[in-house]
């Protein structure tokens, strides 16, 4: 498939270049709704959902989930504007995209800002493993659907740091994910999304909003502080849902970083 279906989106009001979101796995479009309003003073929020989550399509072609193929994909939103260059902000899953379109056409983005994201810095070995359990995996997400989606560590209904205004509308968005979206990205997506080897070329501003409590993304962390050029670190007292669990500091660390590099 040379041209994926459009990803669904939306544009929300507000001052100056457009910013776009992209959630993480298993999240929706409603994990930005508690940023929405704040961001909106240096920026106009763009909210996009991926392959299989909520309301975008979850097409059955393997090419429609490649990171390459998603790259493309929200560079087509960025032409639908009309605008030429744009701020990035990934979460998680999402932040393994964003990274890699910054990569791909550094001149289309004005900054970037990204949160922990394992899978963004994960090393030959993960990637390996991710491979295997995703091939392994997939017909038993598409034939189980909704009851094995429920059971992976990192459905929201897992979460015990996530506000309820957030954590209700996302647990409703979950429920309308594809199961086949879901496998596809599990295995397309997540084990090919890796930028490690690549963030040594990076040359867009860039900020790291680490939530501190995910211990276990620490040592990707410090992987991207001594590899990735341009790049500042914002350090906030969350676990890995760092834009939800504190909000207040998020939308700070960001709108002031963003607001450095509006035209």
């Amino acid at each position: 498939m040379t041209n994926p279906p459009p990803l669904y989106h939306e544009v929300h009001p507000g001052n100056g270049p457009y910013l776009l979101l992209v959630h993480g796995f298993l999240m929706s479009r409603a994990q930005w709704q508690p940023n929405l309003a704040a961001l909106s003073a240096v920026c106009r929020p763009v909210v996009v959902e991926l392959p299989g989550h909520a309301r975008s399509p979850a097409p059955e072609d393997p090419g429609a989930y490649t990171p390459a193929a998603l790259a493309a994909s929200l560079d087509t939103i960025r032409a639908s504007l009309g605008v030429e260059r744009w701020f990035l902000c990934g979460y998680s899953l999402g932040a393994g995209l964003t990274l890699r379109y910054a990569l791909t056409w550094p001149q289309r983005v004005l900054a970037q800002a990204f949160t922990n994201s394992t899978s963004a810095l994960a090393d030959a070995a993960q990637q390996a493993a991710w491979r295997e359990g995703g091939e392994n995996g997939r017909l038993k997400f598409i034939e189980q659907g909704h009851a094995a989606i429920d059971r992976i560590a990192v459905h929201p209904r897992h979460a015990k740091r996530l506000p309820e205004v957030v954590k209700t509308p996302l647990l409703d968005d979950a429920a309308t994910h594809s199961p086949l979206g879901i496998a596809n990205v599990m295995a397309y997506t997540t084990p090919e999304i890796s930028v490690r080897d690549l963030v040594a070329r990076n040359s867009v501003p860039t900020l790291l909003i680490q939530g501190m409590r995910e211990t276990r993304f620490a040592p990707f962390a410090e992987f991207a502080r001594s590899h990735m050029p341009n790049l500042e670190v914002a350090e906030l007292d969350t676990g890995h849902g760092v834009n939800m669990e504190d909000a207040d500091a998020f939308n700070s660390a960001l709108a002031n970083f963003l607001a450095r590099y509006r035209p």
